[in-house]
């Protein structure tokens, strides 16, 4: 099995073999559109699920709208439709026909001319809202709490498996209420969702916080954000939720009679995440062997290996070892017992380490003997050698462990890269030599915003919810400043 390159050595390069070797995903046919391979989508529909789980538990419902938005709709909040104009593919005719001069080709019919061009959706803003119109006429009918689970196409033009394609899969909310409180309240829960999320299935530390008015979504108010820090020192932006205020509600004509009688434009929200966090627990946690998968995410949490010569002596392994697997299935724990006899030990040892595969345990003749399996970590790369007796609260106390141990490393990690700096100099200094995160102060201008990210490439990630206050001086202008704001390069 050929090795990885080296984190160290190729981070960017470390990561796109990782997610071809590890059977995640490829590039398709298509320009910038991938194929999300089956272990790969294994993992997505865990987080599908269990994010589809906590949307419903928050009161959230699903629906699905068309993939294509007529463009005089998509024009008609012009922020969001400035905002994406350049990503859009647009369909413009609605048939094929034979090329007259080569009958193995096919060509666009120029009589098959669609009356009005259609975005395909890069956001569903504009038709969600053409249709919430005929939904909204009292405040009986409010709030709407819709998400939905689609695919969207932004027309990238440098693409990365996971983090940047053509097209991905995602989902998004988009809710209506009758006042700014509910709607300004309804961002902050799915905020607060994406977070309970991130931390605690992907084991991945984020910082919430709020976008600068240049990085807010086109079309919002205010755009709420959790940003995660990448082994390299990058960071990752793993979800966004809008107050979106009455500014879709308004480009829609979407109002109500309120309580008092009176009629008023509904106050709206929308939130999303993506297949990025794919690329986002990739590269949080995985090292040059392969994934590190956190067990509430992993496809397999256990895989037990038997070590045998013969028939017999698989025979004798495979007894206990599927009663192992029912004793572990029990408790809901996903278990695969390798008894494939077309590749050695060493190299089924190899492939589960590449795939990130929690707990492996291995089983031989002697082990039998002893009443005992030799169990390996992925995340630490250790082993010990434990009693069959009680085995199954083990391996569960076990993923328990991991799961937050992970948690914990990133998090270490993460506290070891943000530093605090207070002039310019140190700033361009720690962003060359050391990376991270950079907490600083902020004179509240795009000048300054703009002057920092075309000079260093890095850019405000967000402005912390939580961030003490804490008089300073902003580095380029010396203007008075209340809170450091986070920096960093991106993904």
């Amino acid at each position: 099995m050929a090795k990885l390159t080296s984190r160290k050595e190729d981070y960017s390069k470390w990561y796109n073999e990782l997610v071809v070797k590890a059977d995640l995903a490829e590039n398709s046919g298509v320009r910038g559109c991938m194929v999300i391979k089956p272990y790969g989508f294994a993992i997505w529909e865990k987080m599908r699920d269990q994010l589809d789980k906590m949307f419903k538990e928050t009161g959230h419902q699903n629906a699905y709208f068309p993939i294509f938005v007529p463009k005089s709709l998509f024009e008609a909040e012009e922020k969001n439709a400035e905002g994406f104009a350049k990503e859009c593919a647009v369909v413009t005719h609605y048939r094929l026909k034979t090329d007259p001069n080569n009958s193995s080709k096919l060509i666009v019919d120029p009589e098959a001319k669609l009356e009005e061009e259609l975005i395909v959706r890069p956001t569903s803003e504009a038709i969600i809202w053409n249709t919430y119109k005929n939904w909204i006429q009292s405040y009986r009918d409010l709030p709407i709490l819709i998400n939905q689970w689609a695919n969207v196409v932004r027309w990238e033009m440098r693409t990365r498996l996971f983090l940047r394609t053509a097209e991905f899969l995602w989902q998004e909310g988009h809710t209506a209420h009758a006042t700014k409180d509910e709607a300004i309240e309804e961002t902050e829960k799915m905020l607060n969702v994406y977070a309970d999320f991130v931390e605690g299935h992907m084991a991945v530390p984020v910082i919430k916080g709020l976008k600068t008015p240049s990085e807010r979504f086109a079309g919002a108010d205010e755009t709420y954000c959790i940003e995660a820090m990448m082994q390299d020192g990058k960071a990752l932006q793993a979800g966004t939720s809008h107050f979106l205020g009455q500014n879709f509600a308004k480009a829609f004509d979407v109002k109500f009679t309120n309580k008092e009688g009176k009629i008023e434009h509904a106050w709206a929200t929308s939130w999303g995440v993506s297949t990025r966090l794919m690329g986002a627990l990739i590269m949080a946690h995985s090292d040059d062997f392969g994934l590190v998968l956190p067990p509430l995410l992993a496809p397999i949490q256990v895989v037990i290996v038997p070590i045998f010569k013969g028939e017999e002596q698989l025979k004798q392994i495979a007894s206990v070892a599927l009663e192992i697997q029912n004793k572990l299935k029990a408790k809901g724990i996903s278990v695969k017992f390798d008894d494939d006899d077309q590749n050695k030990p060493g190299w089924k040892f190899a492939e589960y380490e590449l795939k990130g595969v929690p707990i492996r345990m291995a089983m031989g003749a002697r082990d039998l003997e002893n009443n005992t399996v030799e169990v390996a970590r992925r995340d630490t790369l250790s082993k010990e050698t434990v009693s069959l007796e009680n085995i199954d609260l083990y391996i569960e106390e076990l993923l328990e462990k991991i799961q937050k141990e992970i948690f914990f490393k990133a998090l270490n990690f993460r506290a070891e890269n943000i530093t605090k700096v207070d002039t310019y100099d140190d700033f361009k200094e720690v962003l060359e030599k050391k990376g991270g995160f950079i907490a600083a102060h902020w004179d509240g201008t795009e000048e300054e915003e703009e002057q920092i990210k075309e000079e260093t490439k890095a850019t405000i990630r967000c402005i912390p919810l939580d961030g003490e206050l804490e008089e300073g001086v902003s580095l380029i202008s010396g203007k008075p400043s209340k809170q450091r704001v986070i920096f960093a390069k991106a993904y």
